[in-house]
This record gives structure tokens, C-alpha cells and sequence, in this order.
């Protein structure tokens, strides 16, 4: 047998079955490919590739860091301005505030880290930090205090694989005024969470004020997450140069505030069985609970992101219609660009006529030969080509007898 007879296999894939493809008729590397599984468990894995490709821990410790220094100039600035909204309003407002501070914060955090970190911050700001809110001091406390903020910004673009679209100084600044916008909402959202649930039963009639207190108290602390579950979904949405769509960043911060939850309740129950067992860090124990609780909300914050970046991958969201009339403006720009540059080319590219040699003139360009066959007037009789009889006559003869003798 020929070497020529044998067939080519060099083409085929490595461990392609034969028998299924003489089954289907189809060559091996014809065969469709099973699409990917897109299921629960795909996702959370896909989750945790990205995070931990993308170093899920080092972005939370650098945004705990952060959170560290940026929390005096955090009080500073919102205390600050509350002290001048308790001269305006009353001083009732203040102390309403304060104590919904310390009611959030003991159970957020442990008991030491409230006691000896936060409850001393906030009544030294209160008592002798209200002068330096004019101060050039508050300039830069809102520089430190938005680091924090900055940190989270960068954690999310880098999550979606969009850190650098925007310019570095731009994205600084950026963090900048949304702490500065955060703020604000702070210093008008603070005295109506503290001051609403006690005002809000006097709207009401008389009879229905027992009840609206009840449905209040029964409701303040699911309308405090869901507020926090808004104001996490406008940070993943903000904080992306390529924005997606409101829903597409929800799922994210409900898995943000769950991680948040279960991570801090087995952070104070780990604390309080420290504490009784007599084992403790002495005087960096409060430092210490302090940078783990900050650890879990940047972990909680950051994990979130990376969520979305992966329910994006397997189920890209749709261009909105700001996008697409974006997306034809900037081709229509580019093709505007485009088409000069082209013309520029063609009119500077050399012709390419062939050189006349000297002493011979320029020959004329030759008639075009027509398409249509020849007119039945140019053959012979009854529309055929001309007999060679026709067109040679024989000597002494005429054509039609030259014909005839032939004949």
C-alpha cells in the first residue's frame, strides 16, 4: 500500500473518538462545543477566582487601614456641622444624634472598642471640636477622611477590570467629592434617623399613636439596612467608569451586608469568649477589635464588587440607550476622523501609467469591443456565418455560381 493512501490524521484533535464521528457524519473538530454551565455554584466559584486572583485580602486590609484614619476626620467633620445645625435647632438635636452613634456603633462593634475608641472620639469632637469646622484643619481632615472612601472606589474598578479608564488625579478627586456629597447627606439623614422614630407618632391622631410607635420600633432597624443596601448599591454604581444598570449592583450589596453581618456577629461572640476566658491583648485589645471589625466591612464591601464583576461575565447586562446613542456618536467621530486621512492617501499615492519610450508616441487607448453579439446582418444569408463560397468566388464565376458548380 502507498503511503499516499493512508489518510491524514494530522489535522484531527489528540483523543478525538473516531466512532462518534463516523456516528454524526461530521469530522472531530467539526463537533459543537457544550456551552459553559451557568448555574449557583458556578457563580460563587467564579466569585472566588476573581477574588482571589484579584488579592481579596490585601484590598480589605488596605481599606481597613484606611477606614482607621479616616474616622476622626469623619467625626470631625459631621460632629462639626452638627454642632452649628444644635445651635440653629436646638441642642436636643445634637444629643439625639450622639446617642444614635453609640446605639449603632455597640451593635456593630464590641462593647471595649465603643467604650474606648469611639464614645471618647465623639465627645471630645462635640465638647472642643466645633471652632476648627472653619478651620484650615477641616480642609484637610476631608482629604484624610475620603481615603478611605478612595480605597473602596479603587477596590471596585479594579474588581470590574476598569481601574485606569479614568485618570488617577481625576479618580482621587472624584472619591473626594463623593465623601464630600456623603457627608452632607450624613449631617441631614442623622437627625431625622434619630429624631424620627420619637416625632414621627405625633403626626398621627391620638388613637393611631400607640400603633404607629409599635409598627416604628418594629421597622427602624430594617429601614436603617435598607437605607444601607441603597447607599451600597450607589457606591458600586458610581464608583465604575462604565456604569451598569441599578439591578445589576443590587446583588452585590445584599452579599456585602450578609457578609457583613454573619462576619461581625462571629467577631463579637469570638471577642466576649476572649474575654472570659482571661486572655486578652491588654491595652491594644480595643486597637485590635477596632482594625478586625474595619477588616470585615472592607472584605464585606470588596467581595461584593468582585460578585457583580462576575455575574457581569456570565450574564452581561445590555447597552441602555445612553450608551448606545454614546457608542454611535463616538463611531460616528471616529469614522469622521477616518475619512479625511483616507483621502489624504489616495491623493498622494503615484499613478501607475507605464513610461512611453522616447521617440515613439503615446498610443491611443483602444474602443472598447461591444458585449452583445454581432447582428445577424453581419453573417450571411438566413442569419448564418458567411460560406467560405461566399467569401472566396471562384475565377470567372459569381459567388451564387461558384455555389452552384459546388453543388
Amino acid at each position: 500500500m502507498n503511503s499516499q493512501d493512508l489518510p491524514d490524521r494530522r489535522d484531527e484533535p489528540a483523543g478525538a473518538p473516531a466512532d462518534a464521528a463516523a456516528a454524526t457524519g461530521a469530522p472531530p473538530s467539526a463537533q459543537p462545543e457544550k456551552p459553559p454551565r451557568r448555574g449557583p455554584l458556578r457563580l460563587i466559584g467564579r466569585t472566588l477566582n476573581k477574588a482571589w486572583e484579584g488579592n481579596l485580602f490585601s484590598e480589605a486590609a488596605e481599606a481597613a487601614f484606611w477606614q482607621t484614619l479616616s474616622l476622626p476626620p469623619l467625626l470631625l467633620g459631621l460632629l462639626g456641622s452638627l454642632g452649628f445645625l444644635g445651635e440653629w435647632f436646638g441642642s436636643q438635636v445634637v444629643d439625639a444624634v450622639r446617642h444614635e452613634i453609640m446605639a449603632v456603633s455597640e451593635t456593630i462593634f464590641s462593647a471595649d472598642v465603643v467604650a474606648r475608641i469611639i464614645e471618647p472620639t465623639v465627645n471630645d469632637i462635640l465638647t472642643t471640636g466645633r471652632g476648627e469646622i472653619v478651620s484650615v484643619g477641616f480642609l484637610l481632615s476631608l482629604w484624610a477622611g475620603s481615603s478611605a472612601l478612595s480605597s473602596f472606589v479603587d477596590a471596585i474598578t479594579v474588581a470590574h477590570g476598569q481601574y485606569g479608564v479614568r485618570n488617577e488625579v481625576w479618580q482621587r478627586i472624584f472619591a473626594l467629592l463623593l465623601y464630600v456629597a456623603t457627608l452632607i447627606l450624613l449631617i441631614i439623614g442623622l437627625p431625622l434617623i434619630a429624631l424620627g422614630p420619637d416625632l414621627l407618632p405625633n403626626v398621627f391622631p391620638t388613637d393611631w399613636q400607640p400603633t404607629v410607635t409599635a409598627w416604628v420600633n418594629y421597622l427602624y432597624y430594617p429601614v436603617v439596612g435598607l437605607v444601607t443596601m441603597l447607599a451600597l448599591t450607589t457606591l458600586y454604581k458610581l464608583a465604575l467608569p462604565r456604569k451598569l444598570p441599578w439591578h445589576r449592583v443590587l446583588p452585590g450589596a445584599v452579599l456585602a451586608m450578609v457578609v457583613f453581618l454573619v462576619s461581625s456577629t462571629g467577631l463579637r461572640v469570638y471577642i466576649s469568649w476572649i474575654t472570659t476566658t482571661g486572655y486578652t491583648y491588654g491595652a491594644l485589645a480595643a486597637p485590635i477589635a477596632f482594625l478586625l471589625f474595619a477588616f470585615f466591612i472592607g472584605l464585606a464591601v470588596v467581595i461584593g464588587a468582585y460578585f457583580n464583576a462576575a455575574i457581569q461575565d456570565m450574564w452581561p447586562a445590555k447597552m441602555t440607550r445612553r450608551q448606545r446613542r454614546k457608542w454611535r456618536r463616538l463611531e460616528m467621530e471616529r469614522a469622521g476622523e477616518h475619512l479625511p486621512a483616507e483621502q489624504d492617501q489616495l491623493a498622494a499615492q503615484p499613478t501607475t501609467e507605464l513610461p512611453v519610450p522616447p521617440g515613439r508616441p503615446a498610443q491611443a487607448a483602444q474602443p472598447a469591443l461591444p458585449e452583445h453579439p454581432a447582428r445577424p446582418e453581419h453573417y450571411g444569408e438566413n442569419g448564418h456565418p458567411p460560406d467560405r463560397t461566399d467569401r472566396i468566388a471562384q475565377p470567372g464565376t459569381t459567388p451564387g455560381e461558384s455555389g452552384e458548380s459546388n453543388r
